[in-house]
């Protein structure tokens, strides 16, 4: 069962990451349709990861 916990903490620090690259982009963001694009891609991945972690979380029973 630690492989949920390590997968849990790998998908929370690369959401976490994922959002706060986002967040960077967007207040550094020149206006341009690549920053935009990466923007939104890099806010997704973050947003994925994070529900996963959420999901995982809920539904999975640790027996440590």
């Amino acid at each position: 069962m630690k492989s949920k916990r390590f997968s849990g903490i790998v998908l929370t620090v690369l959401g976490i990451g994922g959002l706060i690259y986002a967040a960077v982009l967007f207040v550094n963001g020149r206006n341009d349709t690549s920053d935009f694009n990466t923007l939104v891609i890099y806010g997704l991945l973050g947003l994925i990861f994070i529900f996963a972690v959420i999901n995982l979380m809920r539904i999975g029973k640790d027996k440590a």
